[in-house]
Parts: C-alpha cells; structure tokens; sequence
C-alpha cells in the first residue's frame, strides 16, 4: 500500500511560531487565546492571534501581497530546507503546492476601504488580487521556483484537510513525487462579523462539550507539511470526504455525512475503529457541533478513546484549521512522545448531560506508550464534511 509521509511540518499560530513553541505550550495547557478589539471594535472578543514577527512581503508582486501569504511564508521558512531539497531531488515540475484557505487577503482589502471611506481613494499598495482565494499556492510555488500543480482548496473549515487528501491524489496518480500542502488562514473584522451575526462567536474563551458552551473564538495561522512517498516515521494513512447538505450554516443533527468522512478515512487506511487512539475532535463549542460529533463518535469508536478539542489553544482557524489540527497530531507522534501526551481539552468541566460520556483528555494525561493512529475531524459550512487517519509508520 502506497503511503504519504508526512517529512516535515511548519507551523504558526496562536501557540506560537515552530514545532516546538507549539508544543511546549500545548502539553502545558496555556491556551493562546486572548481579549481584543483588534477585529471587533467596542467588543473586546477572545481571539487565537499569531503574535510573531512574520517574514516581509515586499519581493512578492503586489497581488500577493498580504497578512495571509506572511502566514504561510512564515510556515514555509521552518521547512524551507527539506523543501528546497524535495525540489533538488525531483525537479521544480515534479512539486506541487496544494493549500486550503478561506480568508485569503481578505484583511488587506478592508483596509483599503476604510482607506477610501476617509480620504475618497484606494491606497497605492493595495491590489484586489490580494484577496483571491488561489493567493496562497501562487505566492508559495512562486517562492519556490515550482512548476507543479498549484492550487487551493476553498470550502470553509474542511479546506485544509481536503488540501491534504488531494495532496496525496496527487502523489498517488504519479502526477507529482512532492506536494507542500495544509492551509493558512488571517483574521479579519468580516469572518468576527460574520460569525457574530449568526450568534455563534463567544465572549469567553471556547468551551467545548460543556454544557455552559456558547461559541467558537476565532484564530489564524498556518501549518505546512512537505507530503512524498519517501518513508517518514508519520503518514497520512487514511482520508474520508462527504458532503450532506443539510444546512447552510448549520450541520446534520444525525452526523450522517460526519459519519461517512470518518468511515472512510478508516477504510482507506485499513484501519479498525478500535485501532484509534486518539481523536482531535472538529469541537467549535457550538450548541449544535458538540451534540452532532459527540454522537457520532460514541457511536462509531465507543466511550473509551481518548478525545479532545484543541480550538481552546489556538481558536478556530477555518480554512487553516484541519492542517493546524493534524500538525498537532503530528507533534504529537513524533519520536519524543513515547509516552504517548495527549492534547488536553480545556473546558470547564461540567459535562452536559444530553452529550454521550467521552473520554476528554485531561491536562498531562498520557496514553502510557506511543500514539500510532490517530483521527482529525473536519465539519464545514454547506455539510462538507472531512477527516485525516494519521498513522506511525515505525
């Protein structure tokens, strides 16, 4: 069976800036959410913000020039020289780029309107190709000097994981040897308002499965992986998508197509239900989530795998969010875990009695040797459901 290894992983978010800021601060459950009114003046809201220096945009065109492309530049340099090799070994045709975003420079073209609602013009360093949602994989096959397929998944909060699984379509129907592939995604006022307008954004920090939980806390970030059929000791074994349609916003009370997802992303994987050993729940905290994906797992995997949401860390990402989710899985399988930590889900504690019991991991809970499979789910707006099987592969 053909694998995706996972070589290498760049990340930046609200955690941090590198694996092992991320890390550190993950296992010691210190959240990276905090107050502003940077995106929602008059209403300071919990957000999940990068607060590192990111790299200069100013070589790139002016069309690629925003907060969005900083992110995954800022990625990409924590990989660069695995990347740069991949590109040696195979050929610049040979490397593709596949990314999930759903923000784009959406950020920079807010800007550029307050710029002209106060002074009647556009300000000269704005572009309104700055804001196209196929910005991130131009700006990073560009930077690379790649030839390869290039392009951008844009479907909400399953973007990045089905950047991944095409990633590895990619590589399986021998149309590249590489693929730089996850997601990036940058705050801005339009998704804090949008979200606010459905009456799902929380004043607290997120509190998913708690039955006091009222909403999601917004973040940014990136999370890179260099994916190739070259042994690695993660890969990504398995991969499921589906898409119900129940609902704009909304998802399907039963989990059907949440269900689907993560069936096949055992199936592809060969993997059994029993096998996981941990699951990143998609958990935004959301009244309707939580009860949707709590049943599912319960009902697929049973009470006894251990679970946990990470949004409390780094705040919902959306298109950002499957590849950040899956990097700190990744972290997590890595060779200096063998006890196997486990990301702890931070809450409050006080379990909601019409959710099904799951085994929420706790701050410093271990799962006592080293996490082999493990299962990333992914829920977005319009019923596009997504999950990733990451497996140890030594």
């Amino acid at each position: 069976m053909l694998n995706f290894y996972l070589n290498a992983c760049g990340i930046i978010c609200a955690l941090g800036d590198g694996p092992e800021q991320v890390k550190a601060r993950l296992f010691a459950g210190e959240t990276g959410l905090a107050a502003t009114e940077r995106h929602s003046p008059g209403r300071a809201l919990p957000l999940g913000c990068v607060q590192a220096q990111l790299p200069s945009v100013e070589h790139l065109p002016l069309h690629q020039r925003s907060r969005n492309n900083a992110l995954a530049l800022a990625a990409l340099a924590q990989i660069r020289s695995q990347v740069d090799a991949a590109v040696a070994r195979y050929g610049a045709d040979r490397v593709g780029v596949v990314i999930g975003t759903s923000t784009s420079g959406i950020g920079e073209t807010e800007q550029a309107m307050a710029c002209h609602v106060a002074t009647g013009e556009l300000p000269q360093d704005f572009h309104y190709g700055q804001q196209e949602m196929g910005s991130p994989a131009d700006t990073l096959a560009r930077e690379l000097g790649l030839g390869g397929p290039a392009y951008v998944h844009s479907s909400a909060c399953s973007s990045s994981a089905k950047a991944m699984a095409s990633a590895a379509r990619l590589i399986k129907m021998g149309l590249c040897d590489a693929v730089l592939t996850g997601g990036v995604d940058s705050l801005c006022a339009f998704t804090v308002a949008g979200f606010a307008a459905l009456d799902s954004v929380s004043a607290a920090q997120c509190n998913p499965m708690s039955a006091n939980r009222d909403g999601i806390n917004i973040g940014e970030g990136a999370a890179l992986f260099l994916m190739t059929s070259e042994a690695a000791p993660v890969a990504l074994m398995g991969w499921g998508e589906s898409s119900d349609g129940h609902h704009m916003s909304a998802p399907d009370p039963a989990g059907v197509g949440a269900r689907m997802a993560m069936a096949q992303a055992l199936e592809r994987a060969g993997v059994a239900a029993a096998q996981i050993d941990y699951i990143n729940m998609h958990g935004t905290a959301t009244r309707q989530n939580d009860a949707m994906e709590s049943g599912v797992i319960a009902a697929l995997f049973g009470h006894e795998v251990a679970v946990s949401s990470t949004k409390p860390f780094t705040g919902h990402t959306l298109g950002a969010a499957a590849a950040i989710e899956a990097a700190l899985c990744w972290l997590a399988m890595q060779d200096d875990n063998p006890q196997g930590r486990l990301p702890p889900h931070l809450w409050d504690g006080v379990a909601d009695p019409a959710l099904p019991v799951l085994n929420l991991a706790a701050p410093g809970a271990v799962l006592g040797r080293p996490l082999r499979r493990v299962l990333s789910s992914s829920f977005a707006f319009g019923g596009s459901n997504a999950a990733l099987l990451l497996g140890r592969t030594a």
